[in-house]
């Protein structure tokens, strides 16, 4: 083994090493927030606006949906009976949707049957509107999120071009794709968020359109009731 050969295979360990040293460290997922640049900002106001209404309104949805059913009970044998005062504060001890509708028709017996149906479907009407309250805002954020996303992709990979221009001579790779990998961030972000909000708002509809067919249920049995009185 020569002398030359010696040397060239000490700077080929060398070179290995060097590129071993070299190689790239794991990027944390905040590392990734950060480096998504300001239009992570509204993204992050977005994704927290989801979570409140989400959380708001299965807190609401849960007080509402308590099955009153031994009190529509107990509130159609007071009814039979004519007992109709009591009827009314065994509706006071609870407040859900289905109740407060009740609690309108008793406050109306004696007036036409009409009457009593139009009390009833006016109280449902504004019990229906504070269920769906805050969604359409859930439905805007599931959509609007994506496209925060996107336009700060674009806002990035302009940046990222505009730093290529600059540069005389070689374009270092690195340079190129970390402008590119950063402005990519605020698209994957946003498309996270709007999955997360878009999720959360067909689950809420369901649940709000399962509680309404109960209050309708509730109001027809109402009305029947008080048409075999």
């Amino acid at each position: 083994m020569t002398i030359t050969q010696i040397s060239t295979d000490g700077q080929m360990m060398a070179d290995s090493l060097s590129v071993m040293e070299k190689a790239p460290e794991s990027i944390g997922l905040l590392d990734l927030m950060i480096k998504g640049g300001y239009m992570m900002i509204p993204l992050y106001i977005l994704f927290v606006l989801a979570i409140f209404i989400f959380v708001e309104k299965i807190i609401t949805l849960r007080k509402a949906s308590k099955s009153p059913k031994h009190l529509m009970d107990q509130v159609k044998i007071l009814v039979q009976t004519g007992k109709i005062e009591q009827a009314k504060m065994l509706c006071q001890q609870e407040s859900t949707p289905v109740v407060n509708m009740i609690a309108k028709g008793l406050e109306r017996i004696g007036s036409p049957l009409k009457n009593i149906e139009v009390s009833i479907e006016n109280v449902g009407k504004i019990e229906i509107y504070k269920l769906e309250k805050n969604l359409g805002l859930l439905a805007t954020v599931a959509g609007a999120a994506p496209m925060i996303g996107f336009l700060g992709t674009v806002a990035g990979m302009i940046r990222a071009f505009i730093g290529v221009a600059q540069e005389e001579g070689m374009v270092s790779p690195k340079l190129l794709s970390t402008g590119i990998y950063e402005a990519m961030i605020t698209t994957a972000t946003g498309l996270v968020v709007g999955i997360i909000a878009y999720l959360g708002y067909n689950y809420l509809v369901t649940q709000v359109s399962k509680l309404v067919h109960s209050m309708e249920y509730s109001s027809i049995e109402f009305i029947d009731l008080l048409q075999d009185k």
